[in-house]
């Protein structure tokens, strides 16, 4: 049998393309991997971590699990959409291999099945399947078009805004199985084949339609069919739908262990165009769900740079909260790809700008706990003096880096850019530590904790935000403190909470207090105080209000007064507070009492 057509052209060329370009980028990003990454990679590849990466594949590629658990609806569409499409070919090629009874056929075959085998009848389970699956993605296309003209219609208060080429891939993909199903009833209702949906389609076809009239229109569908796969090929690897492609290969290298870094490398081109643009990132960003900003979202940044287009506007004009990253179904690391592109723009080494730091020590006092306030703690004296007086109630001798002033962790450099002046003050800053020899370091600032936690590399030295402390000197009997009745609700702190997990500590330090009630978004999804350092585009009235919006949520439980854990986030929520705010260790020392004896 002649398995070609002159129809089969365009889906050819599209193919060839594709997979041409998708091999060329792959080798292209793989080859660059820094030696680290590649080791890695060879060290995984025979071992449970690639029986993992495949089942994640088949979770998150096809069946779109994480996108479920954020929005059903719009889990379903995407799942019908991938998951259809994959039965469409796996079935659809078992069921040419079963009818040729093993006998080669070209690739394309059960692509256009129906064409070139019209006779195969409409009985038995395969002409059943494909229906099924077909009648399954048409509902994900009919979904995707409500998605795009009503997108509240999906839970989505905005949709994301397409570039031409990703307009042209998404026009056409919206046109395939339509064209598809076309094709197969106008051959159906010509030759009397085809299941429920086809078949049906082409007996009403039939009843209105002379065999002539079919005759004529059948090479046109499946010429349209083959033209409209053809130029979604062609655009894919160019187009948002790139991520079809790239996903896999980052889900591998993810589990074998590589990482992006604050310097750019590769494996960041596996990521960036891993984005699939569905757009989830762009409600969770309280710049543009409180401050109007709608063009610096994780989609158009991760956009901007994929296409070489960029802008230092864009990449410093992030809170870097972490709402969309927990969000983010592919798990792209937000964060990192928006420091690192900082770091590129704005990274001048210079180490003599940063010589008067050298053998500076301000520190006092002595002991193997050591304090180290934070540049924001040093500005909220009421933070100071109650720790202080936790100090002292639990017979604890302090080493404290900073009481006369010292230097900052080095967060706030790193995450403008300046990453090897960042450097230079950590290095400073960890030779103080190991010179005063201590085994415990506490902060009241969860911008110091990170950056100590994730680039000190402070081996033997415990690390606590003083939340973690005052719990565990509260559950050891070191501190006594006296439960009230007070209604408390708690604001995590970006980089306290999504930034270094920690959320049951103050929440059991409150309980020991007194009670406390959770705002409508809290936790994982609490909202940023709007103050963070990490944004150094947005002015200061964006700044309130985004702080107008948490203080208003906050106090909307109708809680006695607010209480967080990071000194930035207390002055943020106070500005705009019609009830008292507090910090922990506040609420912590207005309550210390006595032991019994």
């Amino acid at each position: 049998m002649n398995y070609y057509d002159h129809f089969i052209l365009p889906f050819t060329i599209g193919v060839v393309v594709l997979f041409a370009v998708v091999l060329y980028k792959y080798i292209r990003w793989f080859v660059r991997l820094p030696f680290e990454d590649k080791k890695r990679f060879r060290k995984g590849l025979f071992t449970t971590k690639t029986f993992k990466a495949v089942g994640e594949v088949f979770s998150e590629s096809l069946l779109h699990r994480r996108i479920f658990r954020i929005n059903p609806l719009l889990g379903y569409m995407h799942m019908s959409l991938a998951f259809g499409w994959f039965l469409l070919i796996v079935v659809g090629w078992i069921e040419t291999s079963f009818h040729l009874g093993g006998e080669f056929a070209p690739l394309h075959t059960h692509i256009f099945f129906k064409y070139f085998f019209s006779d195969a009848g409409s009985e038995g389970l395969f002409p059943f399947l494909m229906d099924l699956f077909l009648l399954f993605v048409l509902s994900g296309v009919v979904l995707a078009w409500g998605k795009r003209m009503r997108s509240k219609m999906m839970g989505m208060r905005r949709t994301t805004k397409h570039t031409p080429g990703d307009r042209i891939a998404l026009s056409a993909l919206w046109l395939i199985f339509p064209a598809r199903l076309a094709a197969e009833s106008v051959t159906s209702g010509l030759h009397h084949s085809g299941s429920f949906l086809t078949g049906s389609i082409g007996r009403t076809l039939a009843s209105v339609l002379t065999p002539e009239q079919l005759a004529a229109a059948e090479p046109a569908t499946w010429w349209f069919y083959s033209i409209v796969l053809g130029v979604f090929f062609l655009a894919m690897p160019f187009s948002r739908y790139m991520h079809i492609f790239t996903e896999i290969p980052l889900i591998f290298l993810r589990r074998y262990g590589v990482k992006s870094e604050t310097k750019e490398k590769s494996f960041d081109r596996f990521q960036l165009e891993a984005c699939s643009r569905c757009g989830i990132c762009i409600d969770p960003c309280q710049l543009q769900r409180d401050a109007g900003i709608n063009n610096v979202q994780s989609v158009y940044f991760l956009r901007d740079r994929r296409y070489g287009h960029l802008t230092q506007a864009v990449a410093d004009n992030c809170l870097m909260c972490g709402r969309c990253e927990t969000k983010c179904p592919v798990g792209i690391e937000l964060n990192t790809l928006r420091l690192n592109s900082r770091e590129k723009f704005r990274n001048t080494p210079a180490d003599n700008r940063y010589a008067y730091l050298a053998g500076t020590d301000r520190s006092s006092g002595t002991g193997k706990t050591g304090y180290f306030a934070g540049c924001m703690t040093l500005l909220t004296p009421r933070i100071l003096q109650a720790m202080d007086r936790i100090f002292e109630a639990a017979g604890e001798k302090v080493w404290r880096a900073d009481q006369e002033g010292g230097v900052c962790c080095g967060r706030p450099l790193k995450l403008s850019g300046e990453v090897d002046a960042a450097a230079k003050m950590m290095e400073y800053n960890r030779e103080l530590f190991r010179k005063h020899g201590i085994t415990t370091l506490v902060t009241s600032c969860p911008i110091c904790l990170k950056v100590f936690r994730e680039d000190y590399n402070l081996e033997g030295i415990e690390v606590l935000h003083h939340s973690q402390y005052i719990e565990r000197l509260i559950e050891s009997g070191r501190l006594h403190v006296e439960a009230g009745s007070k209604l408390f609700t708690y604001h995590d702190p970006c980089e306290l909470g999504r930034g270094c997990g920690i959320y049951d500590e103050p929440r059991a330090v409150i309980a020991a207090v007194g009670r406390l009630t959770e705002p409508e978004e809290t936790r994982e999804g609490a909202l940023c105080c709007g103050s963070s350092v990490a944004n150094t585009a947005i002015d200061d009235a964006g700044q309130e209000k985004i702080g107008r919006a948490v203080t208003a949520s906050l106090e909307s439980t109708g809680a006695d007064a607010v209480v967080t854990a990071c000194p930035l986030c207390k002055k943020a929520i106070a500005r705009n507070a019609t009830r008292p705010v507090y910090d922990l260790s506040e609420i912590v020392s207005a309550s210390l009492t006595r032991p019994t004896t």
